[in-house]
């Protein structure tokens, strides 16, 4: 299916790894000039290379006539406002014009809300809900006057089935999808711009490797038996994969789903188990 997004620019945040990678890898893979954005200098370069390669690569095994889209490495913290300046500026780049936007940001830290003081929530807040709102903010007035936005939002199926060590994530990510809610229904839906989440569950990624090794401490158990145990509380008998991740926001920020907006879209592998 041809996504009809070749040529536009996309910015993807936390893209060195895990999910963000995935979706950046999508979208490159479509024909999309992406900025990718994330703090680790090295990591984001290398990720850069590998978007380029598995472009060419994926266009030469499947025929197609390669047309090399533009990867931009922009190394900052976005939480920031010189960051979000710096990506907004990239020589080469949109400027503060972007088709596509990919908001994404590591999970703040686990534990029990009785030790979390102020300063903890203001920086879960600040990372997970009100960055992904001066994205949106920056960027949406642009799309709307040119009539075409797409802008996912990376958020966590604790939104839809809170966990209770997860207080921090639960509540700025909460906070994000409320907001999200309202403004994704406002003019702009009739203007050609969507806004949707995405909400995933148990990926193999480095942050699950992390906890998994983290409960295999605090429970006694191998890491092998802890992985094998939470794969089989999955319907689907597995952890997903970010390149599975990566096709559904594709297909989000494609022209085909123009009808889709102010969703929560969960990729769990069936694990929640209500019906809404």
């Amino acid at each position: 299916m041809d996504l009809g997004i070749a040529g536009k620019w996309a910015l993807v945040c936390g893209a060195s790894k895990g999910l963000g990678y995935g979706c950046a890898q999508a979208l490159v893979r479509e024909g999309v000039n992406v900025v990718i954005n994330a703090r680790n200098a090295q990591a984001l370069e290398q990720a850069a290379s590998n978007l380029v390669a598995d472009a060419a690569l994926a266009a030469s095994a499947g025929g197609q006539k390669i047309v090399q889209p533009q990867v931009v490495a922009v190394a900052a913290d976005i939480t920031t406002a010189e960051g979000r300046a710096a990506v907004f500026s990239v020589p080469g780049g949109p400027g503060r014009d972007f088709d596509i936007v990919v908001t994404n940001a590591g999970g703040p830290p686990t534990g029990d809300f009785r030790d979390w003081d102020r300063d903890a929530w203001i920086k879960a807040v600040d990372a997970n809900m009100l960055t992904p709102i001066e994205l949106i903010r920056a960027t949406v007035d642009g799309m709307a006057a040119r009539g075409f936005g797409r802008i996912v939002n990376i958020t966590s199926s604790a939104v839809k089935a809170p966990i209770d060590i997860l207080g921090l994530s639960n509540g700025a990510r909460s906070g994000l999808t409320g907001f999200v809610a309202g403004v994704a229904r406002s003019k702009i839906a009739a203007q050609g711009v969507t806004i949707n989440n995405l909400l995933p569950g148990k990926f193999d990624t480095d942050r699950l490797a992390a906890t998994v090794v983290a409960a295999a401490g605090k429970s006694g158990k191998s890491v092998d038996d802890v992985r094998q145990a939470q794969q089989a509380q999955i319907p689907a008998g597995r952890y997903g994969t970010a390149q599975e991740f990566g096709a559904i926001c594709a297909f989000l920020c494609s022209q085909h789903a123009a009808y889709m907006t102010g969703q929560n879209i969960l990729a769990d592998g069936g694990a929640y188990p209500g019906t809404f």
